[in-house]
């Protein structure tokens, strides 16, 4: 990695990653690509938040409730079809063509605890 790339930490600090909890999840038909909007509880400080989700390849809405996940909380609301999207919920790409594997703590966290 070139030094180029390189961001200090009160940089790294500005993400707002916090943990939570999916408490819905329905099929997003209005979205373009397959995916799922999502409401996740991150607890008293910063409530419910909506998300769109492309996870539909290893994931069913049934699953996903309960499910704890990592999520980018302080960027701008995006609106993506009919939904404006309060949270990036984070993932990395799985080996099945379009598939995302969600990050998720190994043990249960308290709903709205940062990550660091």
């Amino acid at each position: 990695m070139s030094s180029e790339n390189h961001i200090d930490w009160q940089h790294f600090t500005q993400v707002d990653m916090r943990v939570g909890t999916i408490v819905s999840a329905e099929v997003f038909e209005e979205a373009r690509n397959p995916a799922y909007k999502l409401k996740v509880d991150f607890g008293p400080e910063l409530g419910i938040k909506k998300s769109s989700a492309q996870i539909t390849v290893l994931y069913t809405p049934e699953e996903l409730i309960g499910k704890q996940v990592i999520a980018v909380v302080n960027f701008p609301p995006k609106q993506i079809a009919n939904l404006m999207s309060e949270c990036l919920v984070m993932g990395v790409p799985g080996e099945k063509e379009g598939s995302v594997i969600l990050l998720t703590p190994q043990q249960n966290a308290q709903n709205g605890v940062r990550v660091y």
